[in-house]
């Protein structure tokens, strides 16, 4: 069975955030996708201190939730991330979470189906989704898309049920999703996952 693992960068367990993830939950058991939600924003996660001990283990120096998520990470067909809207950013937990996930876990996530989810009060929304899809694009990761962007509006749980089209919007991601896992895995099969090519580092240490 495909798993799509979900993170919940908000800190509030039942908010706006885990409204709309709920939704997308609910189509992914339709789908016959399993899903494990692990909650985030309200964990104590501090951002990366570049001390690149990872590069030799495989795993974060700070041994806390990001080295638990890592194993569920490398088994996932999927990672979906949810945040909500702090001054035009993602929370800084979740922000920090990934930079740690993403840097220290070694293994291939190349073809694994990536997508963000943002909820706001008002703006700020795209440039918190933009910021989450780079994780994805900078690792070789299709990004899922739906109807359109993929936001709830509102201040609280409550509010997001009012979201109509919001909700509509996660339940075609979720769809979306359930699909091109599929189909990668039948394209696996068939044709074999494009060679990436690896070696080439840009970077100019003479100056020149």
């Amino acid at each position: 069975m495909s798993k799509v693992l979900i993170l919940n960068g908000s800190p509030h367990k039942n908010g706006c955030t885990a409204r709309a993830l709920d939704e997308m939950i609910r189509v992914f058991t339709e789908e016959g996708v399993e899903t494990e939600l692990i909650q985030v924003g309200n964990k104590a996660i501090r951002g990366c201190i570049a001390c690149n001990s990872c590069a030799g283990t495989g795993r974060c120096v700070f041994d806390d939730l990001v080295n638990e998520v890592a194993p569920k990470f490398e088994e996932a067909d999927g990672l979906v991330v949810g945040s909500p809207v702090y001054y035009g950013s993602p929370n800084g937990n979740i922000l920090s979470f990934m930079d740690r996930l993403f840097y220290s876990t070694h293994f291939s996530k190349h073809m694994k189906v990536g997508a963000s989810v943002v909820s706001c009060r008002r703006g700020g929304n795209t440039a918190s989704f933009d910021v989450l899809n780079k994780y994805f694009t900078i690792s070789a990761m299709p990004v899922a898309s739906s109807t359109y962007w993929n936001q709830v509006h509102g201040f609280s749980a409550e509010d997001v049920e009012k979201d109509r089209e919001g909700l509509q919007t996660m339940r075609n991601l979720a769809r979306n999703m359930s699909f091109m896992i599929r189909a990668f895995r039948d394209a696996k099969e068939k044709y074999g996952y494009p060679t990436p090519e690896t070696g080439a580092f840009t970077s100019f240490p003479d100056g020149k």
